[in-house]
């Protein structure tokens, strides 16, 4: 079994993509939703102990806990700390799972992929890019987004350029959603080939 990394800055189309490979029968483990799911169930309250006041009613206030990090962004070590050996041992499960069923690959998408050293626990990195001005474009159109906290999430991403350069595959998405289709369907039948010659 191949095990995929996804990964790609914001407002790439990383999210987009990654239903791409899902709609054609790869199994998907999200690392956003991983974290979504753990700030409502056991990471809430590791971080309330780290962060006061940045829960309620047993869940994380995402809203409160990024006004925290946005004054003071050494918190995020102490965050990540917290999360990431909870997201790697869900995958670590999701990937199991997978091989026992005998998948031919498996997808983990990743944001940090990079910036967490996770590039070890997969077998291939796709990554997934465009022109900046989309990516701005892209960004700036989300709700509560400013100029100044697309530029702090910037400034904690490996930059797209050297993502690109350690990438196996790059798919572009600035080209529109067919060309990006196209090109998820060539890398999973390279893939799936790849993996029955295994």
């Amino acid at each position: 079994m191949i095990i995929i990394g996804l990964t790609g800055s914001i407002g790439m189309g990383k999210s987009t993509t990654s239903e791409m490979f899902k709609s054609l029968g790869v199994p998907v483990i999200s690392a956003d939703e991983i974290v979504h799911d753990l700030y409502s169930a056991e990471a809430a309250p590791l971080i309330e102990a780290a962060f006061p006041g940045t829960t309620s009613e047993g869940a994380v206030d995402r809203q409160a806990l990024s006004a925290k990090l946005m004054a003071a962004p050494e918190g995020f070590a102490r965050l990540e700390a917290i999360i990431h050996p909870l997201v790697r041992a869900r995958e670590k499960q999701f990937v199991e799972e997978a091989a026992d069923r005998g998948e031919p690959l498996v997808l983990l998408d990743i944001p940090l992929l990079f910036e967490t050293g996770s590039t070890d626990r997969v077998d291939t990195v796709i990554v997934v890019s465009c022109a900046p001005e989309i990516q701005r474009q892209r960004v700036m159109a989300r709700p509560d987004m400013t100029a100044e906290k697309f530029e702090a999430i910037l400034s904690r991403q490996t930059p797209d350029a050297e993502k690109r350069a350690r990438a196996d595959y790059v798919i572009d998405t600035g080209q529109g959603l067919e060309a990006a289709r196209t090109q998820v369907n060539d890398i999973v039948a390279e893939l799936t080939a790849a993996s029955k010659k295994g």
